[in-house]
C-alpha cells in the first residue's frame, strides 16, 4: 500500500532549487533518503510536512491531500530531526505529559511499551542522556501517538557507531510492527544495513527511487559496495 506520495514538488531559493521531486513511500518499509550534505534532503522533508511552503507540487498521505487534511494526517505521522533539545532539565515523564496534550490519539500503553523496548528511564532529564538515548526519546514520543509512518531527518548523525547500529536495529523492529520508516542520511553504510528502498537525491533532483536490490543491480559495478557506487555517482565527492 502507498502510504505517502510526493509529486512534482518544487521549492526555489536564490542559490538552490528543488526540482520536480516525486516519489512514493510504501507501507511497512524502511526507506533510506540518501544524498550528500546540501543535496536537498532536509528541504524535501520540511516541504513534505508543510514546515516550508513549496512553490509547486502536491503531497498526499493515506491517499488524502496533506494540504486539505493537515491536522488529521499529522496525528498519524511521527517526525524527528534527531536528538531532543527542548526542556533539557525536565524529566522525560514530564515532557511526555506536555506532548500528549496535543494528540487525542496518545496511547499510554504504547508509551510504556516503547519505554521498555528502548530501555529509557523516564525519570531522567535530557541532560542526563547520551545522544543515542535522546534520539530514542524522540522516537518514543512520535510512536506513542500511534504513528503509522516515521519521517526522520538525519537521525543517526552525530551518534557513535554502536548507537547508530542500535538505532538501525530499532528501525527493523518497527518495520516488523508495520511502521513505515523514512529517514534521511548521508551515511551510506546505514542504508546498506537496513533499508528496503532507496531514494537518492542529488543537486535538488531525484536521481533514483527504487528497491535497494534493484538500485544495486542497476547502478553498481561488479565488486562494488553501495558506498563505492554512491561515491562514484557523486563524482568521488560524496560524504561517506
Amino acid at each position: 500500500m502507498i502510504i505517502a506520495e510526493v509529486r512534482d514538488l518544487v521549492k526555489k531559493y536564490p542559490s538552490f532549487n528543488l526540482s520536480n521531486i516525486s516519489f512514493r513511500l510504501e507501507s511497512g518499509r524502511i526507506i533510506g533518503f540518501i544524498g550528500r550534505n546540501g543535496a536537498g534532503k532536509t528541504t524535501t522533508i520540511k516541504a513534505m510536512l508543510n514546515m516550508i511552503h513549496p512553490d509547486g507540487g502536491t503531497v498526499r498521505y493515506f491517499d488524502r491531500s496533506f494540504a486539505d487534511n493537515e491536522a488529521d494526517i499529522k496525528k498519524r505521522i511521527g517526525y524527528s530531526t534527531g536528538t531532543v533539545s527542548w526542556y533539557p532539565r525536565k524529566k522525560i515523564r514530564d515532557i511526555a505529559d506536555v506532548v500528549k496534550q496535543f494528540y487525542d490519539t496518545w496511547d499510554g500503553d504504547a508509551y510504556r511499551t516503547y519505554l521498555d523496548l528502548f530501555a529509557v528511564d523516564e525519570m531522567k532529564t535530557p541532560l542526563e542522556l547520551s545522544e543515542g538515548m535522546k534520539v530514542k526519546v524522540n522516537l518514543i514520543l512520535a510512536l506513542a501517538h500511534k504513528s503509522e509512518v516515521l519521517i526522520l531527518d538525519e537521525p543517526t548523525s552525530g551518534l557513535d557507531p554502536f548507537s547508530r547500529n542500535e538505532l538501525l536495529e530499532i528501525f527493523e523492529e518497527l518495520r516488523d510492527k508495520g511502521v513505515t520508516v523514512f529517514f534521511s542520511t548521508h551515511i551510506i553504510s546505514d542504508i546498506e544495513k537496513c533499508a528496503d528502498d532507496i531514494i537518492y537525491i542529488s543537486k535538488g533532483r531525484i536521481a533514483a527511487a527504487m528497491g535497494k536490490a534493484d538500485f544495486i543491480e542497476q547502478y553498481s559495478l561488479p565488486g562494488e559496495s553501495l558506498e563505492d557506487t554512491m561515491l562514484r555517482m557523486e563524482g568521488g565527492a560524496a560524504h561517506a
